[in-house]
């Protein structure tokens, strides 16, 4: 195969054909879904392919049979018929009030109806016009109407650290999307995308008949790339690239079926030839962090969340769950999936080492008092593991909690936790990338921490002076014989009991022993 264009940033299926940019075929997803149903919704992370889907579906219902050649739905669909389409796109811009999202959806609706050849008329609300929209194309055209709404929720994501604006713009857009349930006997197909899933009941209580097949195993694939994809589509890029890294770094996104690449991260790599966060760089949601924060989120647990179908949807302005958001927002994808009694469970992680690495390091960063510090302080913990420098780790994080003023611990929430301490110490060594697995079950309890590098195994224990004894970190490790299930690795073992004070705020103990390999 030889090398094509790569298409980043391109979101429109015309100029990819046309092009002859690299393009993995997703119209078989696309004539299941029109054949299946009407009215669809799906949630994807920022930059996951969302708007060139909706394009696709745009182009395939507008009839652009040469686009379609040698596509999986070329011989299936009657492109001798045609229909008229309505696009709606919150992706540009920010809106900040709800005359402000009236004004922009005025201007989409009157984009929209020049394109189709209908004259709208004056002195409508916005709902009155968007009827008004539809039932003209729909007696102009002779076709029932196909409605694609791109970023739907954008809007009300822009403004979720205003909650007051959040409220009205959800009102608004409520009083939009109803009109489509309205115009049913006009509408031929419908569908929504965004990042988050709103319920029904706060922004579709009147398009409560959407088909939601964001965690649905036969959609999981409808955006990303598979590997085979990446072997079918992107063989020319791959030649000189270790796959399994790849993998490791981009790999692992799900949605109850097939995993699939972040593309926007594949195509970034083909070009750059480096391995690095090129989607987490693009930016990571303030009100995010910010939420994690004030949640004084246990850290080391984040990949482990368990949660029901209704706590994984259920996001709101006024109520929005760690689970939810992580999830909906990419940065923990689906592990399990469990069917208990009729109801639907699901243990959430972090989808591959970019999300993992990036948003510890982003929270190590706000969690800490000097970022150019924190730079120094992961070089330096990285040297002294290869090394295997004990007394230089203690040293180095005796110095970072000594280095914390004593007005930042009163004004920053997530010092004031007492897992503050041991989600640092976790962040350090997740912020590198490190194989990191934390309350790690045996037949004699949890350890709280386990790292293995440089072809060796350390096994951390983490105590509060103030609620035990010192010097029972490194002796629960002995006593309750957590290295035997790792005797087996043929590794080197390191047993470290790291103790902190909360009332002197640094480690007061960091005592270490090792065990050969035999």
């Amino acid at each position: 195969m030889t090398r094509k264009r790569l298409p980043i940033g391109i979101q429109t299926f015309r100029e990819i054909r046309e092009e002859d940019c690299y393009y993995v075929d997703k119209t078989g997803f696309a004539l299941d879904l029109i054949r299946a149903g009407k009215y669809y919704f799906l949630s994807r992370p920022r930059r996951f392919g969302k708007s060139l889907f909706l394009d696709t579906l745009a182009e395939i219902f507008s009839g652009n049979e040469p686009l379609f050649q040698g596509l999986a739905i070329h011989s299936q669909w009657d492109w001798g018929q045609s229909f008229p389409v309505i696009r709606l796109s919150f992706a540009g811009g920010i809106v900040r009030s709800r005359e402000e999202l009236d004004r922009r959806i005025y201007d989409l609706l009157r984009i929209n109806a020049q394109a189709l050849g209908v004259a709208l008329l004056e002195g409508l609300d916005v709902a009155g016009t968007f009827g008004e929209l539809i039932r003209q194309a729909q007696a102009l055209r002779g076709q029932r109407v196909v409605v694609l709404v791109d970023e739907y929720d954008k809007p009300i994501l822009d403004n979720l650290t205003h909650p007051e604006t959040a409220r009205e713009l959800r009102d608004g857009l409520r009083n939009l999307y109803s009109v489509i349930k309205a115009a049913d006997a006009d509408v031929r197909f419908a569908f929504l995308t965004g990042v988050s899933k709103f319920s029904k009941a706060s922004l579709f209580s009147g398009l409560n008949n959407l088909v939601d097949i964001t965690v649905d195993a036969k959609y999981s694939a409808v955006c990303g790339y598979t590997e085979a994809d990446v072997d079918n589509v992107f063989s020319p890029e791959t030649n000189d690239l270790d796959r399994d890294e790849v993998r490791h770094w981009y790999n692992g996104y799900n949605w109850t079926g097939e995993s699939v690449y972040n593309p926007f991260d594949l195509l970034l790599l083909f070009q750059k030839r480096q391995f690095r966060p090129w989607w987490f760089e693009t930016g990571t949601p303030t009100f995010l962090i910010d939420l994690l924060t004030q949640r004084q989120t246990w850290l080391p647990g984040l990949d482990r969340l368990e949660t029901d179908a209704a706590l994984l949807s259920a996001f709101d302005v006024d109520h929005i769950t760690t689970e939810a958001l992580m999830f909906q927002s990419g940065y923990l994808t689906i592990d399990v999936e469990e069917e208990i009694s009729g109801s639907y469970f699901y243990r959430l992680r972090y989808p591959n080492r970019e999300v993992y690495q990036s948003l510890s390091t982003a929270l190590l960063d706000a969690w800490t008092p000097d970022p150019q510090a924190d730079v120094h302080h992961r070089k330096s913990l990285y040297r002294l593991l290869l090394a295997n420098d004990f007394e230089g780790l203690e040293r180095l994080f005796s110095a970072f909690f000594a280095s914390v003023p004593s007005d930042w611990y009163r004004n920053n929430p997530i010092a004031q936790y007492e897992g503050y301490y041991a989600s640092v110490f976790y962040a350090y060594f997740a912020a590198l990338g490190l194989r990191v697995t934390v309350e790690d079950a045996s037949n004699k309890g949890r350890l709280d921490m386990a790292v293995r590098f440089n072809g060796q195994t350390y096994l951390f224990e983490f105590k509060v002076v103030e609620l035990t004894p010192e010097g029972r970190a490194l002796q629960q490790i002995q006593a309750r014989g957590y290295a035997d299930k790792y005797l087996a690795d043929g590794q080197p073992i390191h047993l470290i009991g790291v103790e902190f004070s909360r009332e002197r705020r640094t480690v007061v103990g960091f005592e270490v022993e090792t065990l050969d390999a035999d």
